[in-house]
């Protein structure tokens, strides 16, 4: 990791151990000054003093970077200066301040909680909110409240362009001058009961409220969000044969089908998985006795020590408490779209600062963004990436393997040891597996189609040493693209691969070397 990125995962770390001890003493944690009162004010750390639990009292100085002061469950976080974007995303509870002014989308899809800015915001602040109050003394920029679904936003100075576009609930209230907002959204005068019911919260804060303020709501008249196009894969590996090596191997010869996953920051053992299937499951307590309980999975709360959690939009706020004693995480970065690559980053340092120990950390994304996933794969210096192979329209996975593997290629996956599994929707075959591991990849992410999946597990590792006889490689990473072939040329068109009886591939693969 970076220096900037290491000293933000500091930060948290420190302030985890300085939470527990402060709560049993009643008292706040002041952060940006020294042991003897001199200031040392933080510049630049992202990312940081997020998920603060309810009591905690936490006060820094300086100016920090994207993400900051972000899922606040119930503490009371004052930051004495200035904060990037995305600053208190995903708000819950609590109160936080900041005494100048913040970036892009102050308040992001926060849910309640009082979020106040005693200077002025960037574009969007509030976008997406469903809940909770963000006050603004100063100024905010173009997109003010775009898409809330609830809450209340106050500025006390003018606003930009577009306010209130999207919203289908909450309200707006602007005291200084305010364009014409767009359809879907009414303006009028406010009334004075709102004066008076408003003023309890901003009379503390030095602000006042006068009956030439304005007040934003939705007619629920406008253009709906819409529905986003299915993603789904159209057609999977059957049309895709394995070639057997020039010599098969005798039945008595030991084989070797585990896949073993090291965190490229640690020599620790890493996780070992019997066959490269990482079985996909939203709870891991229901798969209830049995050999499932050492099998790694893929799930979204109560991670045990082999399993990773897949942390989205959904479990995001209560994700710091769950991951700790967990193999990894695996943050989901179409989950948090339009967030640039230093807020995406940021979501990382406030996560991955709560991992104990050295743990896997991977990103997950949709095979349409590819290229995307894979650079900041690299330049986060994460461990691998899934890809979510569905996309709109359908996926042929036969064309999407020289997609991943030429964008694996660019992006020089294998020689930087980073790990890349491919997400389906359904359980893999066998010859699933050994597709995707000649084809570049580690293995598959899929749902299991049997609850618990022991007996599936069996059968599958019993098919791969049979394939793996037959095909003549005594270790699962030894099998290449030399060892498939397309079924039709339909097949042999969209993906490269030699056509069933034809020496030489097409040329799509051969830029793989």
């Amino acid at each position: 990791m970076r220096a900037s990125t290491d000293d933000s995962v500091k930060l948290n770390k420190d302030l985890e151990r300085y939470i527990e001890r402060a709560l049993e003493e009643g008292r706040p944690i002041k952060i940006g000054w020294g042991q003897a009162g001199d200031e040392k004010p933080k510049e630049g750390e992202f990312g940081v003093i997020s998920h603060l639990p309810e009591g905690a009292r936490v006060q820094c100085l300086g100016n920090l970077g994207e993400y900051s002061g972000s899922a606040n469950l119930g503490g009371t976080f004052t930051l004495l200066g200035n904060a990037s974007t995305m600053f208190a995303a995903y708000h819950s509870s609590g109160r936080t301040v900041v005494e100048k002014n913040t970036g892009n989308n102050t308040g992001f899809r926060m849910s309640g909680g009082e979020v106040t800015i005693q200077g002025s915001v960037g574009d969007s602040a509030g976008a997406g909110m469903t809940g909770g109050t963000l006050l603004v003394k100063g100024h905010a920029g173009p997109g003010l409240g775009s898409g809330m679904k609830g809450g209340l936003v106050m500025v006390m100075g003018s606003v930009g362009s577009n306010p209130g576009l999207g919203m289908s609930d909450g309200r707006i209230i602007v005291s200084g001058s305010c364009p014409p907002p767009g359809e879907g959204v009414s303006m009028r005068a406010i009334t004075k009961s709102e004066i008076k019911e408003l003023s309890e919260k901003i009379d503390p804060l030095g602000m006042v409220l006068t009956e030439d303020a304005l007040v934003l709501e939705p007619t629920n008249e406008g253009e709906s969000e819409g529905n986003r196009p299915e993603s789904f894969i159209s057609e999977g590996f059957e049309k895709i044969s394995l070639v057997p090596n020039e010599d098969a191997l005798h039945d008595h010869i030991t084989l070797d089908h585990f896949t073993l996953l090291v965190p490229s920051n640690s020599d620790a053992e890493g996780l070992a998985m019997p066959i490269p299937w990482i079985v996909k499951k939203d709870d891991p307590s229901l798969w209830g006795e049995g050999s499932m309980q050492n099998y790694p999975s893929l799930v979204r709360s109560k991670p045990r020590k082999v399993d990773m959690m897949l942390v989205d939009e959904g479990n995001l706020l209560r994700a710091t408490s769950e991951i700790g004693d967990s193999a990894g995480l695996v943050l989901d970065t179409e989950a948090f779209r339009g967030f640039n690559d230093a807020e995406i980053e940021g979501v990382l340092v406030s996560l991955v600062s709560r991992l104990e120990g050295p743990a896997l950390v991977l990103l997950k994304g949709g095979i349409v963004r590819v290229e995307r996933l894979f650079r900041l794969v690299s330049e986060l210096e994460v461990d691998g990436a899934i890809v979510d192979c569905a996309s709109p329209g359908g996926t042929r996975m036969p064309a999407a393997l020289p997609k991943i593997g030429l964008a694996m290629k660019a992006m020089k996956m294998r020689e930087m040891g980073k790990f890349v599994f491919l997400e389906v929707d359904e359980q893999p075959e066998a010859k699933d597996l050994l597709i995707s591991l000649a084809s570049g990849c580690n293995g598959i992410v899929s749902p299991a189609s049997e609850n618990p999946p022991e007996s599936q597990i069996e059968n599958i590792s019993l098919q791969l040493a049979g394939w793996m006889r037959e095909i003549g490689i005594d270790r699962i990473e030894r099998i290449g693209r030399r060892n498939l072939c397309a079924k039709d040329y339909d097949t042999a068109a969209i993906s490269g691969l030699r056509l069933n009886g034809y020496d030489r591939p097409l040329p799509m693969w051969l830029e793989l070397g």
